[in-house]
């Protein structure tokens, strides 16, 4: 996912995509404790993502409290 797809999506489905992402996370995590995964880079990924998404909402925090 790049940050310009992030940026066109709305408010709504950003906060949706960020808590989907977050419990791709979370299963991750758990399916990698149970059993190594065959790529462990997509948590690494994953997290990555969702830092970018709580970025994108962030400055569009800031954005509307500087109007």
């Amino acid at each position: 996912m790049k940050i310009s797809e992030i940026k066109e999506l709305t408010k709504n489905e950003i906060v949706e995509k960020l808590q989907l992402e977050k419990e791709n996370l979370v299963r991750l995590k758990l399916n990698h404790a149970v059993s190594p995964l065959d790529n462990p880079m997509k948590i690494q990924v994953s997290k990555k993502n969702i830092a970018m998404i709580k970025t994108v909402l962030r400055e569009r925090e800031l954005n509307a409290n500087q109007n």
